[in-house]
């Protein structure tokens, strides 16, 4: 029996010599889409003589200066005001060298190396925390409506430390969970 090398032949089977034989369209290769060169849009070229000389608007230019200054002063301090804002009532947050747990306003939010997990105050049914009885490990379960639930664990530094974090966890959720 001869086998080809060559990986550009195509076994060619047909109806009549294989009866299991079916062709099936969803089994070919995927046919790479052709580059198109993109149409570059020339900047339309200005003519020196209608072009309008740089020292006819330079007060013009300073007032919008200004104004596109104003508006980024304003836009930076609304976005401290808000920062300011969701920092308002109790906020726990702990973390080590690889994850961390904060509760806060906006809700619980689970950070676990370069992931995270927010999840809202309105979708979540109930939150457990288990401290660890040997070692350091804090662990706290987010129970969604929805029947899911998520953990995160924090290695606490010592054991002290670690026996203070369910009083602060449980006065930050009694400020925000709600009990239905």
């Amino acid at each position: 029996m001869e086998q080809s090398i060559d990986s550009n032949k195509k076994p060619e089977f047909a109806a009549g010599t294989d009866p299991a034989f079916i062709p099936l369209p969803g089994l070919a290769a995927p046919v790479a889409p052709r580059k198109t060169e993109p149409e570059s849009e020339a900047a339309p070229e200005t003519d020196p003589e209608t072009a309008p000389e740089l020292d006819e608007a330079p007060e013009a230019a300073a007032e919008a200066t200004d104004a596109e200054a104003d508006a980024v002063a304003d836009a930076v301090a609304g976005a401290e005001g808000e920062a300011e804002g969701a920092e308002d009532g109790p906020v726990f947050e702990i973390s080590d060298r690889r994850g961390s747990i904060r509760v806060a306003r906006e809700g619980i939010r689970f950070t676990l190396d370069d992931q995270e997990a927010d999840f809202d105050w309105s979708e979540i049914g109930a939150v457990e925390m288990n401290p660890a009885r040997f070692g350091r490990r804090f662990t706290v379960t987010v129970h969604l409506s929805s029947r899911r639930w998520f953990n995160a664990e924090v290695e606490a530094a010592s054991r002290a430390q670690l026996k203070e974090w369910p009083a602060e966890l449980d006065a930050v959720l009694d400020a925000y969970f709600e009990e239905s």
